[in-house]
C-alpha cells in the first residue's frame, strides 16, 4: 500500500525509493543508497535536478549524506544532520563517509593554505562545517589547526565535534545578526528564517527539523503567550517564518523584510506580519 510520505525527508520517486521504505511506498526499484560527504563550502539542495530550481536547504562541508542516483550530473541525496532530501550537483560530493574531526563554530571564518593569516584564504567555511585536524601550529602568537588537506584554520574557531561549548542558542543566533537573508540558506553566507533557529539548536547540542512547518509541528513543546510568561530562547511562528526571542518583548529572525538577520521588538514584528501573513500561529519552547 502506498502512502504519503513527506518528501522532504523521505527518499522516494516513482522510479526509485530508499530500501527502508519498501513497505511504505512503491517504487520500480530500491536502493539503500551509498555514502558520501560534501567537498564544497556550500552546495545548494534543490527538489529538482536544475540550475535554476529554487533552493530548499544547504549541505555545508564536511557533512555527510547518502546517495541514491546520479544522473546529469545531480545526486540525489539525504542529509545525515537532518535527513532532508533533494538534489545537490554531484561535483560537490566524495565518495566515502567523511573523516572529520572538528566543526566550525563561527559564523564564518577562513581556510589558509597554511598556518598563518597573512596568507591569501583558500576559502571560507560557514558554522556547523566538518573538518579534520591533524594537528597545531602557532605564528606569531595565533594557534592554528593543521587539516588533512595541508591547509589551516584558526583553531579557536573549531571544537571536537560532539563537543558543545554554548547552552545558549540565542547567543548563537545573535551571532548571525545582519548575515544576509538568504531563501533555503542554512550557513553562514546567507540564512533562512529556518535555518537560523535549526542552526543556533544544533550547536547547544539540540537536533531540529529544517523548516519552519515542521519545527512548529514537532520542536519542543507548545505554550501559550495568554498563560505562560515569554522568555529567551522561545519561538514565535507565522505561516512560513519563525524566529526566536532574544527576551520577551524582542524578537530575532532572518527577516525577508530586511533581508538580512535582524532583532526588533516582538509587538512591532507581530502588527508589521499580520498585515500580509496574518497573526502568529504559535509558540513553542524547544
Amino acid at each position: 500500500m502506498t502512502v504519503e510520505l513527506d518528501r522532504r525527508s523521505h527518499a522516494y520517486r516513482p522510479d526509485l525509493a530508499d530500501i527502508r521504505l519498501k513497505s511504505q511506498v512503491s517504487a520500480q526499484r530500491y536502493t539503500e543508497g551509498a555514502r558520501a560527504h560534501v567537498i564544497v563550502p556550500v552546495a545548494h539542495v534543490s527538489p529538482r535536478p536544475e540550475a535554476r530550481s529554487s533552493i530548499d536547504t544547504q549541505a555545508l562541508y564536511g557533512e555527510d549524506l547518502t546517495v541514491f542516483d546520479v544522473a546529469d550530473g545531480w545526486a540525489w541525496v539525504q542529509l545525515a544532520s537532518d535527513g532532508y532530501v533533494g538534489y545537490l550537483p554531484e561535483n560537490a560530493i566524495s565518495d566515502g563517509a567523511s573523516n572529520t574531526t572538528h566543526l566550525v563554530t563561527v559564523p564564518r571564518s577562513f581556510v589558509y593554505p597554511g598556518a598563518d593569516l597573512r596568507f591569501p584564504p583558500v576559502h571560507s567555511l560557514s558554522m556547523m562545517s566538518r573538518v579534520c585536524v591533524t594537528g597545531l601550529a602557532e605564528t606569531r602568537g595565533t594557534a592554528y589547526a593543521l587539516l588533512d588537506d595541508g591547509s589551516a584554520m584558526i583553531a579557536a574557531h573549531l571544537r571536537p565535534l560532539g563537543e558543545t561549548d554554548s547552552e545558549d542558542a540565542v547567543a548563537v543566533a545573535t551571532s548571525f545578526l545582519h548575515t544576509p537573508y538568504l531563501w533555503g540558506g542554512r550557513s553562514g553566507f546567507g540564512i533562512d528564517c529556518s535555518g537560523l533557529v535549526q542552526m543556533a539548536l544544533a550547536m547547544t547540542g539540540k537536533a531540529a527539523p529544517r523548516d519552519s512547518d515542521q519545527q512548529a509541528a514537532s520542536l519542543g513543546q507548545s505554550i501559550d503567550p495568554d498563560h505562560d510568561v515569554l522568555q529567551r530562547g522561545d519561538l514565535v511562528f507565522w505561516k512560513g517564518h519563525v524566529g526566536l526571542l532574544e527576551d520577551a518583548q524582542t524578537l530575532l529572525h532572518a527577516s525577508g523584510g530586511t533581508m538580512y538577520v535582524t532583532r526588533e521588538p516582538l509587538q512591532a514584528a507581530i502588527d508589521r506580519i499580520a498585515r500580509l501573513y496574518g497573526p502568529p500561529t504559535g509558540f513553542r519552547r524547544p
